[in-house]
């Protein structure tokens, strides 16, 4: 039997999630979030439209520029805006960057921050992005954080949670969670330490998946090749996702036996800002639903796609209007390729004809001071 609506579902959230693609799943005692995750919230501020790189001694001009919750910020409005019900864990500085991004998220995407804090005398973390030529360039700011963690003690019971692993760091969170039931989806960043030591990711033992990209696969397990590295990879995780950049992803699940690779989806980037944030939404997503193997990393593709169309992190993500229109406007292309129809006809089940809500939702504006759209 389908589970009752929580209470704390946010209004902006029952508002928003129109599509829930976990809806044939949901029964009485089902954990209150399907994603709990915890990290830093930057303001990003976003230059577009730049013809090259900033050279030194000269002043460029964007023709096009966006602020955003950034960050964190980035997983949690992707997964939000899939339809899943997501809270989120981080400190908020508390000038006006906090209370904008605060605002953004929690009233324009409906995500739960119970477990986020306001920290008095603490200035938002920033980053500056400059995207040009398909390609990105950043500048952060910021001092160190809080030194109580944003993590709760004991995080809110969910069905997935999303971690970012720190090379030689444990989070007592993870471990906490998967004990509890929480699925554990991994990514992980760049190794500056140069040790590329998978023993020193030591949560990953507590992870359902890990997603890194080809060369962090490559350098923590030795292979050669992405797709060996993916398949190395499971002798310590489940499940290994490993994106391919241009050439798609790759995906092996030891548990099914299972192994899939899927094409990058081509389209004309703009800003590839949170793009690597959406996969995983994307691929989290297909995974709660319980959905093959393939069709979980087109998805995630898709999403990711479908992102770098847009400017910004969080401001980019994708929702199931923009997905439903994709799907629309490619199957009315003359002479569209049949297998690449049927490796998105699992979409026909889940996207709708129309939306019953007014479209764009109102989402971060472009730039802070204005006043706020419906």
């Amino acid at each position: 039997m389908a589970g009752e609506e929580p209470e704390h579902l946010t209004q902006a959230a029952r508002r928003q999630t129109q599509v829930d693609p976990l809806a044939a799943l949901r029964a009485t005692g089902d954990p209150p979030w399907d994603v709990y995750l915890t990290g830093t919230v930057f303001l990003d501020i976003i230059f577009t439209g730049l013809d090259s790189a900033p050279v030194r001694g000269t002043e460029s001009w964007a023709r096009g520029m966006g602020s955003s919750p950034g960050g964190v910020a980035n997983m949690a409005a992707a997964l939000a805006r899939l339809g899943l019900r997501t809270s989120l864990a981080a400190a908020f500085g508390d000038d006006h960057y906090g209370e904008y991004c605060w605002d953004a998220l929690a009233q324009g995407e409906g995500i739960d921050l119970t477990a986020s804090r306001t920290v008095p005398g603490w200035h938002s973390p920033v980053t500056v992005s400059m995207a040009y030529e398909g390609e990105r360039t950043m500048v952060s700011h910021g001092h160190e954080p809080p030194p109580e963690e944003p993590a709760p003690d004991c995080p809110p019971r969910a069905r997935a949670a999303v971690a970012s692993l720190t090379p030689g760091t444990r989070a007592p969170w993870i471990a906490q969670a998967a004990r509890e039931g929480t699925r554990i989806f991994a990514d992980v960043g760049w190794d500056d330490t140069g040790a590329w030591d998978l023993g020193g990711l030591a949560d990953l033992r507590h992870c359902e998946a890990f997603l890194p990209n080809a060369e962090e696969a490559k350098r923590y397990t030795g292979a050669d090749c992405p797709r060996a590295a993916a398949h190395a990879l499971t002798e310590h995780v489940p499940v290994a996702v490993v994106t391919l950049g241009s050439e798609g992803a790759y995906a092996v699940d030891r548990r099914t036996g299972e192994t899939a690779e899927v094409p990058a989806i081509a389209v004309e980037a703009l800003d590839p800002t949170g793009a690597g944030d959406v996969f995983v939404a994307g691929f989290v997503t297909g995974s709660l639903a319980g959905w093959p193997l393939a069709d979980r990393l087109a998805f995630a593709g898709l999403t990711a796609a479908l992102s770098v169309q847009e400017f910004g992190g969080s401001l980019s993500a994708p929702g199931w209007s923009e997905i439903g229109a994709w799907w629309r406007r490619v199957q009315s292309v003359p002479e569209q390729a049949p297998a690449a129809l049927r490796r998105y006809a699992f979409l026909d089940t889940l996207v709708p004809e129309e939306l019953d809500r007014p479209w764009p939702l109102r989402r971060a504006v472009p730039t802070i001071g204005f006043r706020r759209f419906q």
